[in-house]
């Protein structure tokens, strides 16, 4: 019966936001119960791998938040592959507004979160937290909706939210890489190398890519570039087009990734990055300039900017909305793509990696704020939205005989 419920459970499009919701909340009520020194005892464990003069050693999480995200963003970057290549940004006519959207959803979340934060050149550190959405949480919330969302709606999430990982990606390349040590990097791009030539030689074993990949993330982590982004890089050289009628190794890959990714990794480091103090904060710590920032970012910003670039890019005639959508649909869409949590957690970790604990729980306490305000707020638009359009819907007369 047990067995049968949790099955059924994980069936849910929601199931993997829904696990979302409950590790933070449990990470949260640990924090704040007599059990907290043993969650940070827990996040602070030692874990050391050695073989012969490698060495790596690392507190457990950052072997979730270098590690385990690796594997998600590999995941994140089969994903870009596929839609490059076959998928909805393959044809440039009909990802033309989600691309322009998802511009605007990561520039004007960072241009509020830079007004209220300027002077501070510590604080500034976390322009780029806003500009995140968490895909698998916004999904999640649509498909509370039922059956009754467009799926032109759906995948023009989808596909902002691709859009807006890709963006993500280049920010943490770009401006979230530590000193860089070039014999580390000269190692990763032979690497790059030899997977380009297993690509080019039609391997379809993906043992040899993985065995290759896990080298390259440890050539990444000590190259001062952030390991996750080796994830990314191995994913574009597994092949998608293979001839005979096996099914394309990257396929598989997604396939068999999901379910670790969606009910193991993501929760895992939900739990491990969402434990807010309730110590000393009031409704005031919210108006203190990084939480504001995050949450303005988050919740304006990205329906602001969102909005803003949909409106032009459609009234200018080089794009159309997505079929059986209206004005309010994009809004509501607008309002869920300001659900940061598990990606803007994972980049306000390496904003403030030195900032000290003031910093931890301001950005927590704004990236919690800014997601739950967008989700309740998307989520009773789209439900209006939804409701007013089936109830408006012309009712089809019966034929007279």
């Amino acid at each position: 019966m047990i067995t049968r419920m949790v099955r059924d459970f994980l069936r849910l499009e929601s199931a993997s936001g829904i696990l979302l919701v409950i590790a933070a909340l449990l990470a949260m009520i640990v924090e704040n119960s007599a059990a907290k020194p043993l969650y940070d005892a827990l996040l602070n464990t030692p874990v050391e791998i050695r073989v012969g003069k490698l060495h790596l050693a690392k507190p457990l999480l950052l072997w979730v938040n270098d590690g385990l995200m690796a594997i998600f963003f590999f995941a994140i970057g089969l994903e870009i592959k596929r839609e490059i290549l076959e998928g909805e940004l393959s044809d440039l006519s009909r990802a033309a507004l989600p691309l322009i959207a998802a511009v605007g959803g990561m520039l004007m979340p960072a241009f509020i979160f830079v007004t209220i934060n300027w002077g501070d050149a510590v604080a500034l550190k976390g322009w780029a937290i806003p500009s995140a959405t968490d895909i698998a949480f916004a999904l999640g919330i649509l498909s509370l909706l039922g059956r009754h969302v467009p799926a032109s709606l759906k995948l023009f999430l989808l596909t902002l939210a691709i859009t807006d990982d890709i963006g993500s990606i280049i920010i943490i390349a770009l401006f979230y890489s530590s000193e860089l040590s070039p014999t580390s990097m000269i190692i990763a791009a032979t690497l790059l190398g030899v997977l380009f030539t297993l690509n080019r030689k039609g391997v379809t074993n993906i043992a040899p890519y993985l065995l290759f990949g896990v080298v390259l993330w440890i050539a990444v982590l000590k190259s001062g570039v952030h390991a996750t982004l080796a994830g990314l890089l191995l994913a574009f050289f597994i092949p998608l087009r293979v001839s005979g009628t096996n099914e394309p190794p990257l396929r598989r890959l997604e396939k068999d990734l999901y379910p670790t990714i969606a009910y193991g990794i993501l929760p895992l480091f939900a739990f491990a990055n969402s434990g807010l103090s309730f110590d000393g904060l009031s409704l005031f710590s919210l108006l203190e300039p990084v939480p504001l920032g995050i949450a303005m970012g988050l919740f304006l910003g990205n329906q602001t900017g969102i909005m803003l670039c949909v409106w032009i890019t459609v009234k200018s005639g080089f794009a159309r909305l997505p079929e059986g959508a209206g004005w309010l649909e994009m809004y509501g869409i607008s309002l869920l793509c300001g659900i940061g949590f598990t990606m803007s957690l994972f980049i306000s970790s390496l904003a403030f990696e030195q900032g000290g604990p003031d910093f931890a729980v301001d950005d927590r306490l704004g990236i919690l704020t800014g997601s739950i305000l967008s989700a309740l707020s998307g989520y009773f638009v789209l439900r209006y939205a939804l409701l007013r359009k089936r109830h408006t819907r012309p009712i089809q007369k019966p034929a007279s005989e």
